[in-house]
């Protein structure tokens, strides 16, 4: 059975061309994809990401937890509302998913993760919750809409309360806070998104969700669907989970080293196998390729190396840089002399460091 989002009739009336996600009937585009990319580049585009899972973790010991379920430190997070960016590992350092959690008291952390794994997740976070005697709470009472570009910030400002602006406006970037919409709606307005652009990703009541987002309409803020959304990550060196990353695959091995805390005396899961392999320094890498030559790089193309075989992960035509742009996991080493393997022809590539694209820009070294 398809699952559907509060928003899914008013994707329809908007012409959204409708597609399955995860199990979700979810808007691909509405209308142009590329015009939905460059909105959020140059202007600012809103997406439903209500198929998203919030959950609610509470209880004394809820610090204590994370910092045995998650790969980074959660004592990262000292201020009310301030997020962290994580991978939750297996027992072997595979990703079982990526997430975000936001510190809201000593008792409450609420974290957001994807919804293709929604299932195994709350099972593995129920799982070892018990331990700690923490309430495992799944937010399905939430819904998300992510505003996202150069001017997502003040069209999002003028939908919220006068009382609540002052403090919006100096929110700090991967952080959150609790807010009133001009309607009287509760808001939770997170300064993340997934874009590479700034903005916001609003959770509000289910029940609200659709007023919500025909205000933003009103406001001038255009849809966009997850086509626009998946070059605009690709561009910003975001990883998509499924397919830069999985249960085989350790962060080290998905250019996530940032995102392990090896800090003393905290035993989170698949911490020995990451330290083996931090020791070992054979691990497979994720490198970025740009195709100067046409044509687009796909999801499972050949890769060839000077020290082995890899294959392209997330393969894309960058609408940003008018090329093709991709990660690719590769044997360790330099990445040198690449090629990808096109229909049986060896076509050379350039490693580059992403993200390919920043505030809008490509980033040094992209373009020849």
């Amino acid at each position: 059975m398809t699952l559907k989002t509060q928003l899914n009739e008013t994707h329809r009336s908007l012409g959204a061309k409708m597609v399955d996600f995860g199990g979700w009937d979810m808007p691909i585009h509405y209308g142009s994809q590329i015009d939905e990319h460059h909105l959020v580049r140059n202007a600012a585009g809103m997406f439903d990401v209500s198929h998203m899972t919030v959950v609610d973790l509470k209880g004394a010991r809820t610090r204590e937890f994370l910092r045995h379920l998650l790969a980074n430190s959660i004592d990262k997070v000292k201020v009310t509302g301030k997020a962290l960016y994580s991978c939750m590992l297996n027992a072997q350092g595979g990703v079982i998913d990526d997430l975000i959690v936001y510190f809201l008291a000593d008792d409450f952390f609420r974290m957001v993760v994807n919804a293709s794994t929604r299932e195994k997740d709350l099972a593995w976070i129920r799982q070892h919750a018990v331990a700690f005697d923490v309430d495992v709470i799944e937010r399905e009472d939430l819904a998300i809409i992510a505003v996202q570009g150069p001017q997502a910030r003040a069209l999002v400002a003028g939908l919220v309360a006068e009382s609540d602006r002052a403090a919006l406006d100096k929110l700090g970037r991967f952080a959150a806070l609790d807010a009133t919409s001009t309607d009287g709606v509760p808001l939770f307005v997170a300064r993340t998104g997934y874009t590479g652009e700034d903005g916001y990703e609003v959770l509000l009541p289910q029940d609200a969700v659709v007023a919500f987002w025909n205000a933003l309409l009103a406001a001038g803020v255009k849809p966009a669907g997850l086509g626009a959304r998946d070059t605009l990550r690709l561009e910003a060196g975001m990883n998509l989970y499924g397919q830069d990353m999985d249960e085989a695959v350790s962060p080290y091995e998905a250019a996530l080293s940032w995102t392990v805390a090896l800090d003393e005396g905290r035993d989170f899961i698949g911490r020995p196998v990451l330290e083996a392999q931090k020791v070992a320094g054979n691990a497979r890498q994720m490198i970025g390729i740009v195709m100067d030559d046409k044509g687009v790089l796909r999801h499972g193309q050949k890769v060839l190396t000077a020290n082995g075989e890899g294959e392209i992960l997330s393969g894309t035509f960058s609408p940003t840089l008018g090329k093709a742009i991709a990660f690719a996991r590769v044997p360790a080493g330099e990445a040198s002399d690449v090629r990808v393997d096109i229909r049986g022809k060896e076509v050379p590539v350039r490693v580059v460091k992403f993200p390919f694209v920043r505030d809008g820009q490509a980033q040094a070294g992209i373009n020849l």
